[in-house]
């Protein structure tokens, strides 16, 4: 049983550095492919901010009625069926954390290239080794460590952005045009959209740990909404900088684009530096899911005997068996795959699982109101907000299944094996 010892601070910090990660210094350049108006691209943030803000609003309430340790997980098993927890811990286990360790990683690698010279893929295997290994001992030693990392990712932004709107801009005035209008009606809109909900993701990030937070019921939604609302003002504006320093075209299917906004804003030397400097403050995103990813393993090896072997703690409660088994599939997604491809598969899949999770509000609502009970007194805009967040993934997703059919047919390839490994566990059960 885990003991509740992390507070509001801590828990605020890991949905900050698992949010601050590989999405908002790489994302832009994949938006621009077939987006040409910055107020297009701007858009999608602002969007993507408000869909994640509602998004923690419901994954609060939910957290406040079920607390316990295991994100979708969880949720799912307790409002549907075991079998939708489990496929949605699957997806955590093997694509969701891993995934998002990998890209953060290989990221990291492409900006500190510049600087030492070392390949982006051996640099991504040396810091999933070693933070693995910070998280391995002792609750407090993570905390300090989580902590640090993102207050500097975090004041590191702040200025990144003061520098992108002091500094003269070489872009002409943004004009609302009819290429705008057009743009946000087309397909390429819904599928830039997940770019950039992948770079919302880790919002629920909190959710994962709720076992192991004192007094889950004010602190989950001082973590969650705290965390999410802070992130999302700095991703609009950082976005607003980097398109008010860098021409879209310089911008298209490049991964390091705060590197090209820092060259323009500090010279070659400068940026390469700056560059470098984002690539170790990914560290921080990196660390925050190696620590939250292995407690989805570590609940579901309490309930199916096949997963077993990650609920070893060791002396301090701490996952060291989930998390060198995350560590291992992370490394084998480093070396497969293109960096974009990985994105959107995962990004496919982890918002089907969000998406069902947010549904299940309804569902909780229901019983509630069916049994007599007293309502719960949180507000989470209830059910406006779960309405318009249900809406708008539907039409992303219908869209990327359209656009990119690998991609999204990958991911549900992946909860199709989830199902026969789910079957093979009831079997080893019984």
């Amino acid at each position: 049983m885990p003991i509740r010892r992390i507070g509001w601070a801590s828990a605020g910090a890991i949905v900050v550095a698992n949010m601050i990660g590989t999405g908002a210094f790489t994302t832009l350049g994949m938006q621009a492919q077939h987006l040409q108006s910055p107020w297009s691209i701007l858009s999608l943030w602002v969007l993507g901010g408000a869909l994640s803000l509602l998004g923690a609003f419901s994954y609060a309430e939910l957290g406040i009625r079920m607390p316990r340790s295991g994100g979708e997980f969880h949720f799912l098993s307790q409002t549907f069926h075991p079998l939708a927890g489990y496929l949605s811990g699957w997806v955590s286990l093997t694509v969701g954390f891993t995934a998002s360790i990998a890209l953060a990683a290989v990221a990291m690698g492409y900006y500190l290239a510049s600087i030492t010279g070392i390949s982006a893929t051996w640099s991504a295997l040396v810091v999933v080794v070693l933070v693995s290994a910070v998280h391995s001992f002792h609750l407090q030693q993570s905390s300090w460590f989580q902590n640090l990392v993102t207050l500097l990712k975090i004041a590191f932004m702040v200025l990144l952005v003061t520098a992108c709107f002091v500094m003269p801009s070489a872009q002409p005035y943004w004009l609302m045009s009819e290429q705008y209008l057009a743009e946000i009606r087309s397909f390429h809109y819904a599928v830039a959209l997940v770019y950039v909900m992948y770079a919302y993701s880790g919002w629920n990030a909190a959710a994962y740990i709720v076992g192991e937070l004192k007094d889950p019921v004010r602190n989950l939604p001082r973590a969650l909404i705290g965390g999410t609302g802070v992130v999302s003002l700095l991703y609009v504006l950082l976005q607003a900088g980097f398109l008010r320093q860098a021409n879209i075209a310089e911008l298209v299917g490049r991964v390091e684009v705060a590197e090209i906004v820092a060259v323009k804003l500090f010279g070659l030397a400068g940026g390469q530096w700056i560059g470098a400097l984002i690539g170790l403050l990914l560290v921080s995103c990196v660390s925050a899911m190696i620590w939250v990813g292995p407690r989805v393993g570590r609940s579901m090896a309490e309930d199916y005997p096949v997963w077993r072997f990650l609920a070893k703690d060791n002396k301090h409660g701490i996952p060291v068996n989930a998390i060198w088994f995350q560590a291992v599939i992370s490394i084998f997604m480093l070396c497969s795959g293109s960096f974009e491809q990985v994105l959107l598969y995962s990004g496919f899949v982890l918002h089907l699982s969000t998406m069902a999770t947010v549904a299940g509000l309804f569902v909780h609502r229901y019983r509630e109101r069916k049994s007599g009970m007293v309502p719960l007194g949180f507000w989470s805009f209830y059910p406006y907000g779960q309405v318009i967040f249900l809406l708008v993934s539907l039409w992303m997703l219908a869209f990327m299944l359209y656009d990119r059919p690998f991609e999204s047919l990958a991911g549900f390839l992946n909860i199709g094996v989830g199902a026969i490994s789910y079957w093979y566990n009831k079997r080893m059960m019984r």
